[in-house]
């Protein structure tokens, strides 16, 4: 079952307000909307995981409040300022948890190079590294149920594949208990550690779990199936009878069933008219927490498995809550609240006398919250009568005077999904006068399998069409200028920007891109070793670069640049292991031939994504200059 540690949840509380429609008179002149910096956005604290102290007094959790991700600590009842616990000014630092006695877990790369290491921090402040080995990962997997021990997983014998470790707390010595042949990724460990759940990919749609025995040494298969279909595990539970295995056999969405370890036999625990994404149990199993993924929001239910009746929440804000973390006692937890117009919020919660509490806040104070906007859910038709999701964001003045500019922003994956939750850059680009249409083009997750497999081999076709046709829903609202609509996006997102200007280069104005991938022969040879299966499931998806070698040079951006006519930001990490920073280099040296203006922003102690917040106002200010200058500006290349 989820330790601790691994009580990840998301949770979504909505509130519906009835509103009259007596009529009062002219509507009143809505307020002006004050206009706020990139730095002041960027006061916005990013978190990440938490956990509470054994004596149930501390709560642990990462920030970036200082630039760069470290650990604080704070009173659970809120009656104290954090206090930090770390202060690297390089690395970022990522909780991992409190150990029995006290002491603190956390994990660590070298300048984003994904290479991550566990560290032990003691009481008194002195940090030692528990996995020093060079070039290898190295990923925490929970405490055991007897608390005498962790787990871990780590590609140190074998770049290509994960074993499993077994870390004696009392002498930090290691014992291997899974040594990975090769095309599996570890799972859970039950709770007396005899099995470790297996997940063994085939396709980005098809999938299997195994049980492997560390007294026989034994490997068998539990999800016997055919044709596609998505099976993975999601842990033991607590009495160790039974493995939860998220499938969807049988549904266009997945689903959780419960397999007897004795029998064999497999019942439905939980099912949904979408994906459910998470379902587990806690500690001592009094409660099962089910989460599902229902439109690109939330919602979660805590079931007390004494009565089957789910537990009365406190009232919160609506949004996503995440990072859950439940005690062993069960008696209280963390989460954070998110909602697409509000930073996250870290709370505390006490079962017993019902009392929430706001920990830390994640807006800066100087931004009023009336002036921020939330998403909105909507839906159009794409070329072939595929119905698209995407979120909507409406700067405050729209419809108020002159057509406003617009940008999609295009999620990375190519398997993601973009959600209902906070992201400064949209908010700074809404308050700045920029519509923004965050798309979920097929392909997305979320939103049935059908949906999730219909770009498969049509990348920068299929799924970018689907982005060319959000341009007829913008255009008809009304308030935006089709001549100024311009496509943004972040790894596969920065992908679909780049063959965005390239295979349709007269339907965008502009486009940013943010380590995006231009060259699939390179990227898909380069992938690192720790993919190990993943790597040959996306070869499935998007093509083999040795047998498919022609049709990833034909939606390569890179070998077809001369088609590039519209201005072009590229935002590109130094240390980025997954898209190579020449892979940037190359796009902005061809595109310069063709006399089109092009800018370019490296960081050199940046990998795949931003932890510098120094780094992240750096680019974020060069996304609003490049976009006022050629999408806002009446001089608009054309």
């Amino acid at each position: 079952m989820p330790n601790r540690f691994s009580q990840q949840i998301w949770l979504c509380l909505s509130l519906s307000v009835a509103v009259g429609t007596a009529w009062a008179g002219p509507a009143p002149k809505p307020a002006a909307v004050r206009k706020y910096t990139i730095e002041q956005f960027m006061k916005t604290i990013r978190f990440g995981g938490s956990d509470i102290s054994p004596d149930e007094k501390t709560v642990l959790f990462t920030s970036n409040q200082d630039g760069v991700f470290n650990l604080y600590e704070i009173p659970f009842d809120g009656s104290g300022q954090p206090k930090q616990l770390t202060k690297s000014t390089t690395n970022a630092i990522y909780v991992l948890g409190y150990l029995p006695d006290g002491r603190i877990l956390y994990s660590s790369d070298q300048g984003g190079n994904e290479l991550s290491h566990i560290y032990l921090r003691e009481k008194d402040g002195a940090v030692s590294d528990l996995t020093p080995a060079e070039k290898a990962k190295f990923q925490f997997a929970g405490l055991s149920y007897d608390r005498k021990s962790f787990f871990y997983q780590s590609n140190q014998r074998n770049r290509a594949a994960f074993d499993v470790y077994e870390m004696d707390i009392a002498t930090m010595k290691p014992k291997l208990l899974f040594e990975n042949p090769g095309g599996f990724f570890p799972g859970d460990v039950s709770p007396d550690k005899r099995y470790i759940a297996l997940a063994k990919t085939s396709t980005t749609t098809d999938g299997d779990v195994y049980l492997y025995d560390t007294k026989t040494k034994e490997t068998r298969l539990l999800t016997k199936h055919e044709g596609d279909v998505n099976n993975g595990p999601e842990g033991f539970t607590p009495d160790g009878k039974k493995l939860l295995i998220r499938t969807d056999e049988g549904n266009e969405f997945a689903y959780v069933k419960a397999y007897d370890l004795a029998s064999g036999q497999s019942t439905v625990l939980d099912k949904a008219n979408w994906d459910i994404s998470g379902d587990y149990l806690s500690y001592r199993g009094h409660y099962r927490i089910l989460s599902v993924n229902n439109d690109a929001r939330t919602e979660l239910k805590i079931i007390d498995t004494r009565t089957n009746q789910p537990v009365k929440l406190p009232a919160l804000p609506g949004g996503d809550i995440t990072g859950v973390t439940i005690t062993d006692s069960e008696g209280r937890m963390t989460f954070y609240v998110n909602s697409s117009n509000s930073p996250a919020t870290l709370y505390s919660y006490d079962f017993k006398s019902g009392k929430v509490t706001p920990l830390v806040r994640g807006l800066n104070p100087d931004i009023d919250p009336d002036d921020l906007v939330a998403g909105e859910v909507i839906r159009y038709k794409s070329f072939d009568g595929m119905e698209i999701p995407a979120l909507l964001y409406k700067p405050k003045e729209a419809g108020s005077g002159a057509k406003l500019p617009a940008i999609l922003s295009i999620h990375g994956g190519p398997g993601g999904q973009t959600r209902l939750t906070y992201s400064p850059l949209v908010q700074y680009l809404v308050n700045s006068g920029y519509v923004v249409l965050a798309v979920n083009n097929r392909g997305s997750s979320g939103y049935g399998k059908t949906f999730y497999a219909a770009d498969d081999r049509k990348h920068g076709d299929a799924d970018l069409k689907d982005c060319v046709e959000s341009k007829k829903f913008l255009t008809a609202t009304g308030y935006v200028d089709p001549a100024r609509i311009g496509i943004m996006g972040g790894s596969y997102g920065g992908y679909m920007t780049l063959a965005g200007l390239t295979f349709t280069p007269d339907d965008f104005a502009v486009g940013v891109d943010i380590f995006g991938v231009a060259n699939w022969l390179r990227t898909l040879n380069s992938m690192p070793e720790w993919w190990g299966p993943q790597r040959d499931a996306m070869f499935k998806e998007i093509g083999h670069p040795k047998t498919d070698s022609v049709a990833l040079y034909n939606k390569s951006p890179l070998f077809h640049t001369q088609r590039i006519k519209k201005p072009l930001l590229v935002i590109q990490g130094a240390n980025d292991p997954r898209v190579l920073k020449i892979e940037s280099d190359e796009i902005v040296a061809n595109v310069k031939k063709n006399g089109v203006p092009v800018e370019y922003v490296t960081f050199p102690d940046e990998g795949h994504g931003f932890v510098k917040k120094e780094n992240e106002i750096t680019a974020y200010k060069a996304v609003r200059e490049f976009l006022d200058k050629y999408l806002r500006g009446p001089d608009l290349v054309r």
